[in-house]
């Protein structure tokens, strides 16, 4: 976020970053607090940055608006004990979608290598950590697969690929938002094909429909659809603060150890 305001010149105001966190904690521990369970902090916190760093408007309201959005969902859209919509993502779709008073901030990420580097080094550790490594390799690489075989269809130069695959919104959207552990599956195998039909559907709303948030649309339907198909609760649910496990793809023999959860 520092980088962003201070080189890339973000349009976000501090009064709209601290409307953004401070709504997400005070519903957090409100629908905490109405439910008895215990306040973590560090999950709102993570959304209101998302919410700081992804999305535009030019009051205070959208922000406040999308936090309550994002963290009402985690309490409101469950099925067994988990929420279904990456919290952040809920609310940045539905802003952008029915608000008519925000948009997405895709367009001031750029694409400069070092900064696409430096999120994707920053991300790398954190997805380690919350065992969800697979998920950014898995999705940009369907991704990249997608961009760059259209470009060897339609007889474009391969700079025009790379140059959508470093985009900055791209990355950490790969690293920092999809890669949700709570409301990824936790086997590896569904994982794996969640994240490539989120891929996919980013995909074909991008080049295809021309939805320039199609990245955003894309994981919100894959969750809307697991849940319309009933398999959103099943599993074992991650716990967060667990030690990292070995890296699995959708091809390694399913393991004992399990993930983390909420």
């Amino acid at each position: 976020m520092a980088v962003g305001l201070m080189a890339l010149g973000f349009g976000v105001s501090p009064a709209q970053m601290a409307t953004a966190i401070g709504v997400s904690l005070g519903a957090q521990g409100l629908g905490s607090m109405l439910l008895r369970g215990r306040f973590d902090w560090k999950s709102p916190l993570i959304s209101g940055l998302s919410l700081s760093l992804l999305l535009r408007a030019d009051g205070l309201w959208p922000f406040a608006l999308a936090a309550a959005l994002s963290i009402g969902s985690k309490f409101a859209i469950r099925a067994g004990d988990r929420h279904i919509f990456n919290p952040a993502n809920f609310g940045i779709v539905l802003m952008v979608a029915f608000s008519g008073a925000a948009w997405t901030s895709t367009g001031e990420w750029g694409g400069a290598p070092w900064f696409a580097a430096m999120i994707a080094a920053l991300g790398a550790v954190t997805c380690w950590r919350a065992s969800r490594l697979d998920v950014p390799i898995i999705y940009l690489g369907v991704f990249a697969a997608l961009v760059v075989g259209r470009a060897l269809y339609l007889g474009d130069p391969l700079s025009i690929p790379a140059l959508r695959l470093s985009h900055g919104a791209l990355i950490l959207f790969a690293f920092f938002m999809i890669s949700d552990p709570v409301t990824t599956p936790m086997d590896s195998r569904q994982r794996a094909l969640f994240v490539s039909a989120a891929a996919a559907l980013a995909y074909i709303g991008q080049f295809h429909f021309f939805i320039s948030d199609a990245i955003f649309y894309a994981p919100f339907a894959v969750a809307l659809l697991r849940l319309l198909a009933g398999d959103a609760g099943a599993g074992a649910r991650y716990q967060w603060g667990t030690a990292p496990g070995p890296l699995r793809f959708i091809f390694h023999a399913r393991g004992r150890a399990s993930a983390p959860a909420e």
